[in-house]
């Protein structure tokens, strides 16, 4: 395995560590200290209030909980197996943000419920948005980033094929 490869599989595993680390320990916070006792961070912008949801992130898709779990593990499965073929350091960074948001999810269903239909903890509500979670956040902010790289990189291509000419 050459360098690139070995580096952007460890920043995509630190990344997915510091993300479930963040999101386990947030969570448990949240569970302890708001259910009854929700805090306004930013008076009617931000609030930190306990809740659970059984569907995805942002409470989406709730009546179908199963869903959401085999999608999680089939999502991690992938990133693990691919995960030292990354080679940038960006597409690393937003895999390790995928896959430890999902985990961190998916943890939560096997930890609050039988089998893989339990509950994820939800904290952060914005009043405008369904209440989330540090790994909902993580998940869309890395499907976005792959999404911008893509975009890069597909403008990057066009502007190296050369110009078709008619003549």
């Amino acid at each position: 395995m050459d360098a690139a490869r070995r580096r952007g599989g460890l920043t995509l595993w630190i990344t997915a560590a510091i993300v479930l680390v963040c999101d386990r320990l947030t969570k448990l916070w949240a569970e302890h200290t708001l259910p009854d006792h929700p805090r306004d961070v930013i008076d009617g912008i931000l609030r930190l209030r306990y809740t659970t949801n059984s569907g995805g992130a942002f409470s989406l898709g709730d009546r179908a909980p199963l869903v959401f779990a085999a999608a999680a593990i089939v999502v991690c499965a992938a990133i693990a197996i691919t995960s030292f073929r990354v080679r940038s350091t960006w597409h690393a960074v937003a895999l390790g943000l995928v896959l430890g948001g999902a985990a961190g999810n998916l943890l939560d269903r096997i930890a609050r419920g039988s089998g893989l239909s339990g509950r994820v903890v939800d904290f952060i509500d914005l009043h405008v948005w369904p209440v989330f979670n540090i790994a909902d956040a993580s998940i869309v902010v890395g499907a976005i980033l792959l999404v911008v790289l893509a975009l890069r990189e597909g403008a990057a291509a066009r502007d190296r094929t050369p110009a078709d000419h008619d003549g």
